[in-house]
């Protein structure tokens, strides 16, 4: 009970309101997330559109559409699958994530995540990153899956306890400089969730903060003008019986600290939220992290144009992204470009709404 008290207590929400921001000299960022050159392909411009950025997922960039991108004006963010172990686990079976049995933990509907520990991973995304940067001047790198093995973009979240494996335990073990009883890992992870839990919670977040300052030093060592970002699972601290410390291994303060920017993932129709729950989170994560005191991290959310599961109407799209521009806000993403293309509706709706100077 301690470790979810102290929780509780370094994410309270202020009683009194936080001062308003003062008002950036920054313009506001208006952007679309995913394959953003599935627009270009349909005749649009970017400027026209009213966008002055896209975060485009690393996989999709190339140098046409980043030359065109910065011929047509807008910002280039890119997205960067920290934690996203899928193709690596294929000729590296030993950095599966290990389960509290002693068995690898079965991917979580469409995700695998992965063990992260492993220093040929770690090296292997360095390296990626390091391409990237050699390869093309971006204005931020915005890093994604970063938490441990879990699944949260949909209403009944996916959330197994990972990782112990004989890395995991052994590093653990020697950051609270005990042996840990048992000759197996389902013994020593019996062990670890009765004897050390917080420790262990603790120690995971840890874990997390090191791969946002590594790969943030390796931004700042190669771009220092570039924006770090971490696009991030938008709870709130009590739900899943406190899952997004306890098993997603996330604290949002401790991110704000490593990070430029912050992009929740506020999926309202994945989660089976109200619209209104998007300005309600950035309020909240705005006051939580006193963003109207230090003006830093900025933040940028995410919102759902994307038509599963349901439909997104284009009522329900304009409502988001109206929301999740709310002050504190600084910026905001929609998802996805393929949802603009499918219905010209939504596409009329944040062209509209991009061509303000906030949406509103």
């Amino acid at each position: 009970m301690k470790i979810i008290f102290l929780f509780f207590l370094t994410f309270a929400i202020f009683s009194c309101k936080t001062p308003t921001p003062p008002e950036s000299t920054e313009e506001f960022i208006k952007g679309v997330y995913g394959n953003p050159g599935t627009l270009l392909e349909a005749g649009y411009w970017f400027d026209s559109l009213g966008m002055n950025a896209v975060f485009v997922r690393s996989g999709s960039l190339n140098r046409e559409f980043y030359e065109t991108s910065k011929k047509q004006g807008v910002k280039v963010f890119v997205e960067f699958p920290t934690l996203n172990g899928k193709e690596y686990l294929v000729d590296h079976p030993d950095a599966w994530p290990i389960n509290e049995k002693g068995e690898n933990a079965p991917p979580a509907d469409w995700f695998m995540g992965i063990c992260p520990t492993h220093p040929g991973f770690k090296e292997y995304r360095s390296n990626q990153l390091k391409e990237i940067l050699n390869e093309y001047t971006v204005d931020g790198i915005f890093l994604d899956y970063v938490h441990w093995h879990a699944q949260f973009e949909t209403p009944n979240p996916i959330l197994p306890e990972t990782c112990f494996c004989d890395r995991c335990t052994g590093a653990f073990a020697a950051v609270i400089d005990t042996i840990i009883p048992g000759n197996t890992i389902p013994l020593k992870a019996e062990w670890i969730l009765k004897n050390a839990d917080p420790e262990w919670r603790k120690w995971r977040v840890g874990v997390l903060n090191t791969w946002v300052e590594d790969m943030g030093a390796i931004l700042k060592e190669y771009q220092p003008e570039a924006k770090l970002g971490v696009f991030h699972c938008a709870w709130y601290p009590a739900d899943y019986d406190s899952a997004l410390y306890r098993t997603m291994g996330l604290d949002p303060a401790a991110l704000a600290e490593r990070a430029d920017v912050l992009s929740p993932m506020l999926f309202h129709s994945m989660k089976a939220r109200p619209t209104t729950w998007v300005g309600e989170y950035v309020s909240w994560l705005g006051e939580t992290l006193e963003v109207g005191k230090k003006g830093k991290p900025q933040i940028w959310p995410i919102v759902q144009s994307h038509n599963n599961p349901g439909i997104v109407s284009s009522e329900e799209f304009r409502m988001v992204m109206i929301e999740g521009s709310k002050a504190p806000a600084s910026g905001i993403m929609m998802f996805s470009d393929q949802s603009l293309i499918e219905d010209p509706k939504k596409l009329e709706v944040m062209k509209e709404l991009y061509s303000k100077r906030r949406p509103q």
